[in-house]
């Protein structure tokens, strides 16, 4: 470990001077054809604002296939943060991490899809690495999201999204173990109500005072509009014991993640658009969720741009097609997301979104593979986004890190799930972290 720290150091000092030059030059918003780009143009602070009327039309470019080619991290690879920043590597060996939650008590739940299981962890001294890491349930189904309810610092329930299913069962802080069987509240898949395949991310989250919870499930396919999208690509609302359901928003083609906004109650969403269009089409996107909201797919999109290979369908739904708050690159793949909360970081970060970028697999250009950070004022996004943690692409174009989960740890600290390098990353500032 020492060596790995030693080494994590030694790269930090040599590209400390590069680094502090990058984000004195990057200050300055991009906009248009330079906000967007690939791996090559990311730096910790550059700052990107994407508008509707910057896209190009459809086509503008033919749709690559150009899956990433995963490979071992690099004796001198370290994600890369702004100035004031530290990367740690918290954990390591894990099986698929995907979304990553803090429990009330501070002990961090990690999904572990590809093995049908949650993993807790807990860093019980503080020194930035977890002393207890054990599978706390085995028997899951793809699970995704992870909840407690009620919402506050004694929670009774724990929630998993399974990719067919949400099931609770009892729980107490400082549980390492499921102790009994899980409940099924809400039938995902199965029994004619929602066809299988597709996106299988199911996340779970309750509204500030618990009386509302909120599902997302994406869609089976990229732009069908057949039967086989009956209650897809739509967030629902119910109640946290599975009851009274009803569609809270639609048209959202995969809402991968879910956030609730601490000051605000409302529901946010971190959404991966639409293939086929050409390397710059369809964005993906971050945003409040409008309850009873359509956000356009798969006729439409940003705002009522038809979508050509449904010309002419559904045109009294165009005027209705909301646009989303942040525009990211097209196939950035967004995933989890969550509102910084806590005290570590400048107090300028309090309540700004952390999302995960999983990275794209087609387009001719590499893009994602990052974490951005969007700024929020009186809870509302700007519709920028800043480039916060990067480095995860070889220059030869190869990806060792794709980072997916993001959850704010008791001290303070960012924990970032990477299912490429099966490890989770934590990341310190230097005026309260370790």
């Amino acid at each position: 470990m020492k060596t790995k720290v030693a080494s994590a150091v030694v790269c930090w000092l040599g590209a400390a001077w590069f680094l502090g030059n990058a984000w004195a030059a990057e200050a300055e918003l991009r906009t248009g054809k330079a906000a967007m780009g690939d791996w090559t143009t990311d730096a910790p602070g550059v700052r990107r604002l994407l508008r509707v009327d910057d896209l190009p039309g459809p086509y503008h470019t033919e749709s690559a296939h150009n899956p990433p080619r995963l490979v071992p991290r690099p004796g001198n690879a370290w994600p890369k943060v702004p100035p004031g920043f530290t990367v740690t590597e918290f954990a390591r060996d894990l099986v698929n991490p995907r979304v990553i939650v803090t429990a009330p008590n501070g002990d961090l739940f990690v999904a572990e899809s590809r093995a049908n299981r949650v993993r807790v962890l807990r860093d019980a001294d503080g020194d930035g690495k977890p002393e207890l890491s054990e599978v706390f349930a085995a028997d899951l189904n793809q699970p995704f999201g992870v909840a407690f309810h009620p919402p506050g610092p004694e929670p009774k329930f724990i929630y998993v999204g399974n990719t067919d299913a949400v099931v609770r069962q009892p729980y107490r802080n400082g549980q390492t173990k499921a102790a009994g069987q899980w409940e099924k509240l809400v039938e995902l898949s199965g029994g004619g109500r929602l066809t299988g395949g597709g996106h299988w991310t199911r996340d779970v989250v309750f509204s500030l005072d618990g009386k509302k919870m909120f599902v997302s499930v994406g869609s089976k396919s990229n732009v069908d509009d057949g039967s086989v999208e009956d209650r897809r690509a739509r967030i629902f609302e119910y109640d946290p014991d599975g009851k009274n359901e009803r569609m809270f928003a639609w048209g959202i083609r995969n809402p991968v993640g879910l956030a609730i906004h601490p000051a605000t109650g409302e529901l946010w969403t971190s959404v991966n658009e639409r293939d086929g269009l050409g390397d710059d089409l369809v964005p993906d996107y971050v945003t409040r969720v409008r309850d009873g909201g359509f956000y356009g797919w798969p006729w439409f999109y940003m705002g009522g741009h038809q979508d050509p290979r449904h010309k002419g369908k559904r045109p009294e739904l165009k005027a209705k097609v909301l646009t989303p708050d942040v525009i990211l690159q097209a196939h950035s793949a967004s995933l989890d997301m969550t509102f910084y909360d806590g005290a570590q970081f400048p107090a300028e970060y309090r309540h700004h979104v952390f999302a995960a970028e999983h990275g794209s697999w087609n387009r001719a250009r590499r893009t994602g593979y990052k974490i951005i950070r969007i700024p929020t004022v009186n809870g509302r996004a700007t519709g920028e986004y800043n480039d916060f943690m990067v480095g995860f692409v070889t220059p030869e174009g190869n990806v060792w890190g794709r980072p997916v989960g993001v959850t704010v740890a008791k001290d303070g600290a960012l924990l970032v799930t990477d299912d490429g390098g099966n490890c989770i990353w934590r990341v310190s500032h230097a005026s309260r972290g370790r």
